[in-house]
């Protein structure tokens, strides 16, 4: 008898299809199935190369597979070193504590303590909510319009997406949203809401335990703060008592020039978010940072299995040596962040009614016709370069390459996004 047993297809993407749940996203706009990725590159099965200007959604800041980080990571593994330890400790995180605070922390003034609260943003998001109740003994946080801060149902709660948030199944709660920088187009003086309902014990709103926000709206449409905000916001907390906590996860390590994103306001939040590009290779990896007087934890009172992944504090240390030792390489990025800048406003110059979005690395354009934005991406994806888009309608094309991108790479970028658009604009004409 003829065995007519078939056999698996090991290419394509039936499997995808038939076993991946439907929630999969990224894969519907970029149809094909990758294989391997070095720096500002990814090269799927059949060898094509596409230009990466989404970076793991801001988890490869150093781009894939940088030498320098492989390494380390490599050499560690193949030595039979620690990978999983919870929060015991483990040569790997002394050391990464160490290089935190000699490259970053020292160097700025800055005084935080490093809380290890889970592998992802949104569980440093959590962390700093429940710590913020915790220190005040208040429960409302407020947050901003068109703010992001993760999937989990606290990090929900502070989200502006009304689909997103819709995605709980439940009321979310102990949140109110107040109006980010230019949400109202300058027709109503920054804050006065805020300093008007804390100041009136008839407002029916008790003052917050803390207000958290974006300097650069990474998923709400690349609205960037502007430093006097962000400072007039860090003082109106002060005056209060409330706690400002910089959700800095996808604009931080370096995305706007600097390490924190918010550096270049010179303002010092009671509590920081990073995780993303902390790992450098693309690891899961956050942490919470926290003023000391903050840290009032009972051991163990928030935890998690996998706070302790050794090979990202492996990476990290490594990326912190490579790239934050000496203020070059932010030099460099902000040289970046300057030409993509001028290369997105050539392109907006040309297309009535769009505009520039964003900072440094973390940029992009508005268009006013929606549509637009996301039939530009689907065109850029078609002269392979990755892009994808921002906002609470998908308004905005967004453009995150890697920090480590060269000047002639970030160049071609544009060029592709630029003829993109025209391509785009001509159809709709």
């Amino acid at each position: 008898m003829t065995d007519t047993m078939t056999i698996p297809d090991t290419t394509g993407t039936d499997v995808f299809e038939d076993r991946e749940s439907v929630v999969r996203s990224y894969c519907r706009n970029w149809p094909v199935v990758f294989d391997r990725a070095s720096g500002a590159e990814q090269v799927t099965e059949d060898g094509d190369r596409y230009l990466d200007f989404f970076s793991g959604a801001g988890a490869l800041n150093y781009g894939h597979n940088h030498p320098a980080l492989k390494t380390a990571l490599l050499d560690y593994l193949s030595e039979d070193r620690v990978v999983h330890s919870l929060d015991m400790f483990t040569v790997a995180k002394r050391d990464f504590l160490r290089a935190f605070e000699e490259t970053v922390l020292r160097p700025r003034g800055l005084d935080y303590r490093v809380q290890l609260p889970g592998p992802t943003g949104t569980n440093a998001v959590e962390t700093a909510l429940k710590i913020a109740r915790k220190a005040t003994g208040r429960t409302d946080v407020v947050s901003f319009t068109n703010a992001f801060h993760g999937m989990t149902l606290g990090s929900l709660a502070v989200t502006g997406n009304s689909m997103k948030r819709a995605g709980a199944g439940t009321p979310l709660y102990h949140s109110s949203t107040a109006p980010y920088d230019d949400y109202l187009d300058g027709s109503t003086p920054d804050f006065a809401w805020l300093e008007r309902v804390w100041a009136d014990g008839g407002s029916g709103l008790a003052l917050p335990a803390a207000v958290i926000v974006e300097t650069v709206q990474g998923e709400g449409g690349l609205n960037a703060a502007r430093p006097e905000w962000l400072r007039a916001l860090a003082d109106l907390c002060a005056r209060f008592g409330v706690l400002l906590i910089v959700d800095d996860v996808q604009a931080g390590c370096g995305r706007t020039g600097r390490f924190f994103s918010f550096e270049e306001a010179g303002i010092v939040p009671d509590i920081v978010c990073l995780s993303k590009s902390l790992s450098g290779l693309g690891l899961p990896f956050s942490v919470t940072l926290l003023k000391p007087e903050l840290d009032l934890w009972e051991p163990g009172e928030h935890n998690g299995t996998f706070r302790g992944f050794n090979p990202a504090f492996v990476t990290a240390t490594a990326a912190l040596r490579e790239f934050w030792s000496d203020d070059t390489f932010a030099a460099q990025v902000r040289e970046r962040g300057a030409q993509l800048r001028t290369g997105l406003e050539q392109i907006s110059a040309r297309v009535p009614g769009s505009a520039y979005r964003g900072r440094g690395l973390l940029a992009g354009l508005r268009f006013e016709d929606p549509t637009l934005a996301g039939r530009v991406a689907t065109e850029a994806f078609d002269q392979h370069l990755l892009v994808e888009t921002s906002g609470a309608d998908s308004e905005v094309v967004k453009v995150m390459p890697p920090l480590t991108v060269t000047a002639a790479e970030l160049q071609r970028g544009l060029d592709i996004l630029d003829r993109s658009v025209r391509s785009v604009l001509a159809v709709a004409a």
